[in-house]
């Protein structure tokens, strides 16, 4: 389960590293758009399955200590 979010995490931070490359570059346009669209649609496949793993007990908070 902790190596899907690390994965999830990475390919997030990754996306918005492409999106910011595409800024820099004279053609901004479909580039960067992509990679926006690519980390909105992993933030929610991280959103929910970590919501998902929680309903079903396979991940549980582990709340402040």
């Amino acid at each position: 389960m902790q190596i899907l979010v690390t994965l999830l995490l990475v390919a997030i931070v990754a996306s918005l590293a492409k999106a910011m490359f595409h800024m820099g570059q004279a053609d901004q346009g479909s580039g960067m758009v992509r990679a926006l669209t690519a980390r909105i649609v992993l933030s929610l496949a991280l959103f929910g399955f970590l919501f998902l793993s929680w309903h079903f007990g396979w991940m549980q908070p582990q709340g402040m200590h």
